[in-house]
């Protein structure tokens, strides 16, 4: 029983509960303190949390919400996107919906008609509102959970229907928002919201990939030990070599694997075309970076 406990929550760390503790926090601020007065909606489940809590009796809250919609769609996805997931994404909803709850109904803070910071500004509460929420966001998502469970959904049944999953939860947050404009007769809000939707997703960008965002740049050259040598000793960084053959000349080549960040994508540049000015050079996004560079 003990060695089928210890393996469910292998790999399962504090210091990652800690950080999901803050971003639940933050994620509920941003929700709670300038996107719900003023009756903007956040995007998936929570939007759809929240829209639930202005339409039922004031006893419903937007906590119940939350976790009501939120907890079975993570237990679904248990199987596909594993323990420690779940877990921490269950935590940081957990926490979101807690962090929400003394917000509202506990602090003496007065959220019901205008925010704290903004007043009753559509677009600061939408701009700050999206930015802090999308913090929250991107900081459960980067230390191994999700605090919405619409990405759960999308990863599940995207595939099965043709969809990406960022076009499923686009989607989805469109058809929230038509809907949230029917039943309020208004499309001020709703075009409001998308505005915190894309502002949130901005910011989830951020917080996950860094200022810092890894580039990978492919050389084709047959001048590769020149560049390679000129490259290492710039960088410091590993370099990996591929064999190649030109399609038309038939010509042996090799193709430099080299990974840099966006501000040394420039220099890099200027190092290979000063060796060989004929090179063929691609660069590209890398979404995560594993491994430690070795220089060569």
């Amino acid at each position: 029983m003990k060695k089928k406990l210890r393996t469910l929550t292998d790999g399962l760390r504090w210091s990652s509960f800690a950080l999901l503790l803050a971003a639940g926090i933050i994620n509920a601020i941003g929700v709670t303190m300038f996107l719900a007065p003023v009756h903007l909606y956040d995007s998936g489940i929570s939007g759809t949390s929240m829209l639930l809590w202005q339409i039922t009796p004031e006893r419903y809250t937007l906590s119940l919400f939350l976790l009501l919609l939120n907890t079975p769609l993570f237990l679904f996805g248990w199987r596909k996107q594993g323990t420690v997931f779940t877990v921490y994404s269950l935590w940081a909803v957990l926490v979101y919906s807690g962090a929400s709850y003394l917000i509202t109904n506990v602090l003496p803070i007065d959220v019901s008609t205008a925010s704290p910071f903004a007043g009753k500004d559509l677009l600061l509460c939408a701009l700050f509102g999206g930015l802090i929420s999308g913090i929250g966001s991107g900081m459960t998502i980067r230390f191994g959970g999700a605090i919405d469970g619409v990405e759960v959904m999308a990863v599940i049944f995207a595939k099965g229907l043709g969809l990406t999953v960022g076009t499923f939860v686009m989607i989805y947050n469109v058809l929230l928002y038509i809907a949230i404009g029917c039943i309020f007769k208004s499309w001020v809000l709703p075009l409001y919201s998308i505005v915190t939707y894309c502002v949130a997703i901005k910011a989830v960008d951020f917080i996950v990939e860094g200022l810092d965002k890894a580039k990978s740049a492919m050389i084709v050259t047959n001048q590769e030990t020149a560049i390679s040598a000129a490259l290492s000793e710039a960088f410091g960084r590993g370099i990996t070599h591929i064999d190649a053959r030109g399609f038309y000349s038939g010509q042996e080549q090799t193709i430099i694997y080299f990974v840099v960040n966006r501000f040394q994508i420039a220099r890099l540049k200027s190092i290979v075309t000063s060796i060989d000015p004929n090179a063929f050079i691609t660069i590209s996004d890398v979404s995560d970076v594993l491994g430690k560079s070795v220089h060569k």
